[in-house]
């Protein structure tokens, strides 16, 4: 399983679970921490301007110690009622995801680390107008799912 953690500019963090595991709270609040020192080290001036992280309600994201690991980032968040792991308010679902799927079908890998050495490549060949327009099309879909009642957009 992969985690990207990306904004307007491009990408910030990815990180790779090992395979056959599951993202838990204690590995989601690391990630967390890893997210934080990369703003730190690639994004400075962004932590002065506050961060609105978008994430869903599953478990992991919505557990108390992830939470309380947020408000001591002093980060928000940007809460709506939607269903979890909705791709319609994904961004990475709907936009970045589908690039990768898009140069990767097909393909085979001979190892875990040359499909993961090739997403990051993938990854890294996108220009920032690439993301720009990935972030602008979230505000379209959140409106449309929030005149959809909160159901799913596309089906």
């Amino acid at each position: 399983m992969c985690t990207v953690f990306w904004d307007r500019q491009g990408i910030l963090l990815v990180e790779f679970l090992p395979r056959s595991e599951t993202i838990n709270v204690v590995q989601y609040c690391e990630t967390l921490q890893k997210l934080r020192s990369a703003i730190q080290n690639e994004r400075r001036h962004i932590l002065s301007q506050g961060i609105l992280l978008l994430h869903d309600n599953t478990h992991p994201h919505s557990a108390s110690v992830t939470q309380n690991l947020i408000q001591q980032f002093s980060w928000e968040q940007f809460d709506f009622d939607h269903p979890q792991y909705s791709p319609d308010l994904a961004p990475s679902d709907n936009h970045l995801f589908l690039n990768l799927k898009h140069d990767f079908g097909g393909r085979s890998f001979d190892s875990d680390d040359d499909a993961k050495n090739g997403v990051q490549q993938c990854l890294s060949s996108l220009a920032a107008s690439y993301f720009e327009e990935g972030i602008d099309k979230l505000v379209s879909r959140y409106d449309k799912c929030l005149n959809n009642g909160g159901n799913y957009v596309e089906k």
